[in-house]
């Protein structure tokens, strides 16, 4: 699963994500959750050996999605009952729309596969981003990078009205700045990849994220189906904790690749360099300002900003505070 296919998927309808029931896990004895193909993470290891099943005490249904939109819709509609790394784009949509959803961790973070590059030739960096006055600029309008990149033109001080942007999918920018035919695009991914041979970031993911730009997933659930099962939320989460801090710590990487990428439908050497580009927070980071202590929920308003100003969602919330249930994750950090 590309980070490409679930942005496009935030700004599909959303009418179909409000007013469903959602199933409880005790009435089962059962939970389904949501995840993606091709995008492997630690929680993969897990899911294989059955360490949820074993921790929840009851048998976990894991099915794959293709878009964060469809992962909300399946919370809607009660059939799943955990997303893990949905989208924020996504996310900010569902509950923009009205959908009870909540952030229950932040499930990877992955700043650097989502920038701007501008051309190598016009030999602009961070120390001279000024002389980017003038140019023309390659922006999927809408979406996280549209609004990376306004944070980072409005940090270099860089008037919006000096440049000639031009609302393009990343595919397209990284061919047109391999062509020259702009001066900087701004994507993800392979199209990122692709446009990094013909040109070098203002950024790195690492100096974005000081700045509050971030580019994450989270793992997401429906407000009520925390509510009413709060020691089953800690506990899957417990088991997400210990599997990230074990491929953090370098403990249980080799045991691990093998059995991820076969999950995740890749080969291993795949798996490393996409796993090598990701970052997976401890729970004390994550509880901390820079993410559910205040950053993400300033990070979701100000896409949900963009999304407005694009025409994608018809309104945000007044607050994004309520979108956020750190207890859960405050209770496995004590398991």
């Amino acid at each position: 699963m590309t980070f490409k296919s679930k942005l496009l998927g935030a700004v599909a309808s959303v009418a179909m994500l409000t007013g469903a029931g959602q199933a409880i896990a005790e009435g089962h004895g059962e939970i389904t959750v949501a995840y993606f193909l091709e995008w492997p993470m630690p929680f993969e290891y897990a899911k294989v050996q059955g360490l949820y099943d074993e921790a929840l005490g009851m048998k976990v249904n894991w099915v794959s999605f293709d878009t964060g939109t469809a992962m909300s819709a399946a919370m809607a509609s009660g059939d799943v009952q955990i997303a893990v790394s949905q989208g924020v784009p996504p996310f900010v949509v569902a509950t923009s729309a009205g959908q009870d959803l909540q952030v229950i961790d932040v499930a990877v973070s992955y700043s650097d596969n989502d920038n701007c590059v501008v051309r190598s030739d016009l030999e602009i960096d961070a120390s001279n981003a000024a002389d980017l006055a003038g140019k023309k600029v390659a922006v999927p309008l809408g979406t996280a990078a549209h609004y990376g990149f306004l944070r980072q033109m409005d940090h270099f001080g860089v008037d919006l009205a000096s440049l000639e942007i031009v609302d393009m999918a990343p595919p397209d920018g990284a061919a047109a700045i391999a062509q020259g035919a702009v001066d900087m695009m701004c994507g993800w991914g392979g199209s990122l990849r692709r446009a990094l041979e013909h040109g070098n970031v203002l950024l790195t993911g690492a100096e974005k994220e000081e700045l509050g730009i971030l580019v994450f997933d989270v793992t997401s659930a429906p407000a009520s189906f925390v509510a009413e099962n709060p020691d089953v939320v800690a506990k899957f989460l417990a088991v997400t904790a210990e599997m990230n801090a074990g491929w953090n710590d370098g403990s249980m990487v080799e045991a691990m690749i093998p059995v991820i990428a076969a999950d995740a439908g890749m080969d291993e050497q795949a798996t490393r360099e996409t796993m090598a580009t990701f970052v997976f927070p401890s729970v004390e980071d994550q509880l901390g300002a820079k993410w559910l202590g205040g950053g993400a929920q300033e990070f979701m308003q100000g896409v949900a900003g963009v999304f407005v100003a694009a025409g994608s969602i018809p309104s945000a919330l007044d607050s994004y505070a309520g979108a956020v249930n750190i207890g859960p994750l405050e209770a496995a950090h004590g398991m």
